[in-house]
């Protein structure tokens, strides 16, 4: 089976090194992984090609780079199932991570995300004697989560951290949600209340299911992270922008069957809180002179007593 693959090549420790693609057209097996084609590459065309891969069986999470603009594990990504026909397919090294050389990353940030939620138990207590028993029941809810390989995937395609680098990510979330969850942990509440300020991170996900979709073990992390919001509510977190965005969503749409963007954005930011609301003032001056400002008086759904009914419904069955 003819493969053509375009690779992209950069080494920063080399001076006047400049990121560029280099082509390569090889003979595989139909059943070749893109794990086997790069290693076909690098052991019969080019040695110098770098790359990191270890188990070749999707356990050990080391080779994890974007293929076609998606994360993915190359050692169980078939060629044949994204170039069946011999298309081109474009390989680069994992998003939002720094580069070694070629396809290798360094994996320095995404464990100092991770140590940022300790990622260890803290009980209060040590038990007289043996060990910390945990019920089969809580042992199965946890299972999702300790799926994860740790590869990074759902790290490189996560669209806020690509604009937020101090966004501590969805695998360190993820990774929270199995303390906050494990009954042999004594730090929930303080846990929770620290996921909860403004650089502890769930209220930075926008939801936008990259990390879902990319996850090779269905870990799922947004789904996590939005288990993590409702369990820091429940535990009284409520003094932040982000609980205040989603009660302002909730009841704006409840009251007009529809979203009333400008009261949701100074709700958010918190009617006293008068240096976020000028932070704000720009950019309402801008969307302004671009004709992209929500009215002040909100638009009403032509149904909304329908959609006001639904909500008592959802609301009276709680």
């Amino acid at each position: 089976m003819q493969t053509r693959l375009k690779v992209k090549r950069q080494n920063p420790g080399e001076a006047g090194s400049q990121p560029h693609y280099q082509d390569y057209s090889i003979d595989i097996h139909p059943d070749s992984t893109v794990l086997d084609a790069l290693m076909h590459v690098r052991e019969q065309v080019d040695g110098t090609l770098a790359l990191r891969c270890s188990c070749r069986a999707s356990i050990c999470g080391s080779c994890g780079m974007r293929v076609n603009g998606r994360a993915r594990l190359v050692c169980k990504t078939r060629v044949a199932d994204l170039a069946p026909n011999g298309e081109e397919l474009t390989i680069e090294p994992m998003g939002n991570q720094k580069v070694v050389k070629d396809l290798v990353v360094s994996l320095d940030t995404f464990f100092d995300q991770i140590k940022r939620v300790k990622p260890f138990m803290q009980p209060d207590e040590e038990p007289e004697s043996g060990e910390f028993i945990a019920s089969n029941e809580s042992m199965t809810n946890l299972l999702t989560a300790m799926n994860c390989i740790m590869c990074g995937c759902c790290v490189s395609d996560c669209t806020v951290l690509e604009v937020d680098s101090n966004f501590i990510g969805p695998a360190a979330l993820a990774k929270a949600w199995r303390f906050t969850e494990d009954p042999r942990d004594d730090r929930r509440d303080e846990r929770l209340k620290a996921l909860n300020d403004e650089d502890g991170g769930i209220w930075d996900c926008t939801r936008c299911m990259q990390c879902v979709e990319v996850c090779p073990k269905d870990v799922a992390p947004m789904d996590r992270i939005m288990e993590l919001r409702d369990a820091a509510i429940e535990a009284g977190n409520t003094n932040t922008s982000g609980y205040r965005h989603t009660e302002s969503f909730y009841n704006s749409v409840k009251k007009n069957g529809r979203l009333d963007e400008t009261r949701l954005a100074v709700d958010s930011a918190g009617w006293m809180n008068i240096p976020r609301l000028l932070d704000l003032a720009p950019i309402g001056f801008k969307a302004m002179m671009k004709g992209k400002l929500p009215p002040i008086r909100p638009h009403k759904a032509e149904d909304k007593q329908k959609i006001k009914d639904l909500y008592e419904k959802v609301e009276g069955d709680r």
